[in-house]
């Protein structure tokens, strides 16, 4: 008795220690994600080795993971096969090892949350420390605060500790909403601590002056204003959502006014926000290529090669769908559309059921709708961030299945207890007219 006793707090300390590992490990991966000036970049090298580990100690699938495993690396595989078209293959074996390596990404993160709910809290903690921390190194940047300064900008727009400013601001949505829905639904009292990185976060997505981070941002908040509004029954929340969101929208306006006032912000500000620049509406710009590409995919059915595209028309598909058709074949088009609507679908199923992990895949769920629009526009096939948002949301729909398997679990046991009872006392009837015989 001695030592089992002595084994329980043994045990019990043992599984909080790979707890917190495990802990320590997804939020160090996740706080990587916010830097990425130099590929490969530490997130690539630490993920990998990070999966590879948590194979080898018992990273575990279920079957509501298995689906997302299987379309993703069906899609990889039709940019094998599209590969085959190339008479030379270049650098496409290395971006496709990436784009398979990225598919991995998003199972993994799927898995942890579904085994450890917890970590969802340690994910999106960690993304909100990275994209302070890289929206302020932008700011500064723009603005050449320091000496070396201009490392974090590109096209004299803020892009942080990123290649790429239309990569920087979409990185920023997540914990952007995350801190937003804080905002609506935490205490007042802790109001400032959500509102201060909030701010900072929207000003990296400003100064980045990508279109599609404006949009992405703005149409998220949109979708978790209403969410929220929609899920509760409460009169009195419902007017504090509507009284913080127009606080928020007169606050951002002003905001926007103090920076118009700055002469070389108001410039790039009205050429940045007209809808179609040059590049998009030229003979052979971006709108053109879509109806080009299009038609080109009806003769390729196996694709023409990842990159491809961008040597003969001078500019990659700058279009998700377009880019599936052209460097993944129809085997990868249909993936990622099957895919995605099985994430629509399977993320919407769960969305407003009250559950301790429901305001993560919330915000995932959002910030992922509006991926998707903006995936018209540009190509997300290599977003990090972006199979970050699949793994959370196909976690949420994992733990949902366990849920409900437990709650079937538990009606079967007590239906049958009554059963069990019955029977007994039939015997216990039985043996006690032969024993009075």
């Amino acid at each position: 008795m001695s030592a089992i006793t002595h084994e329980l707090p043994r045990a019990a300390v043992n599984a909080k220690l790979i707890a917190l590992i495990s802990s320590g490990a997804v939020g160090l991966g996740v706080l990587l994600s916010g830097f990425v000036i130099n590929e490969p970049a530490p997130y690539e090298l630490y993920m990998a080795g990070l999966i590879a580990i948590w194979a080898l100690f018992g990273l575990r699938l279920s079957r509501s993971v298995v689906p997302l495993l299987v379309l993703l690396v069906t899609f990889n595989i039709g940019g094998m096969i599209s590969m085959s078209q190339m008479s030379d293959l270049m650098n496409t074996p290395l971006y496709l090892a990436v784009s398979l390596f990225l598919a991995f990404t998003a199972v993994f993160f799927a898995a942890v949350t579904e085994m450890q709910p917890g970590l969802y809290r340690v994910i999106f903690l960690a993304y909100v420390i990275a994209a302070v921390s890289t929206s302020l190194l932008g700011i500064l940047g723009y603005f050449h605060a320091f000496p070396g300064a201009d490392m974090f900008t590109k096209y004299e727009r803020a892009a942080g500790a990123f290649q790429d400013p239309n990569v920087f601001g979409p990185f920023l949505a997540l914990p952007g909403i995350y801190l937003l829905h804080r905002l609506l639904t935490g205490s007042p009292a802790k109001m400032f601590i959500y509102a201060a990185p909030l701010l900072i976060i929207v000003g990296g997505i400003f100064f980045s002056f990508s279109r599609g981070a404006w949009g992405l941002f703005g149409a998220s908040a949109i979708l978790l204003t209403g969410a929220l509004f929609l899920q509760s029954s409460s009169g009195r929340f419902r007017l504090r959502i509507v009284v913080m969101s127009v606080a928020a929208f007169l606050f951002l306006a002003l905001a926007l006014l103090i920076a118009l006032q700055i002469p070389s912000v108001a410039e790039l500000f009205t050429a940045r926000a007209q809808l179609a620049q040059d590049y998009d509406s030229a003979r052979l710009g971006r709108f053109a290529r879509y109806g080009i590409g299009f038609m080109l995919a009806l003769e390729k059915p196996f694709g023409i090669g990842p990159l491809v595209f961008g040597q003969i028309y001078g500019e990659d598909t700058h279009d998700i769908w377009l880019k599936a058709l052209m460097d993944y074949g129809w085997l990868g088009f249909v993936s990622w559309l099957t895919m995605i609507c099985w994430t629509l679908a399977g993320g919407f199923r769960i969305l407003f059921r009250d559950r301790p992990w429901q305001p993560y895949v919330l915000c995932a769920y959002v910030v992922l709708i509006g991926h998707i629009a903006l995936g018209t526009f540009i190509d997300t096939d290599h977003w990090r961030h972006f199979y970050l948002l699949l793994g959370l949301i196909w976690g949420g729909i994992g733990l949902e299945y366990r849920h409900q398997h437990a709650i079937r679990a538990d009606a079967q046991r007590t239906r049958s207890q009554p059963r069990i009872s019955v029977d007994r006392q039939r015997h216990m009837q039985i043996d006690s007219n032969r024993s009075g015989v």
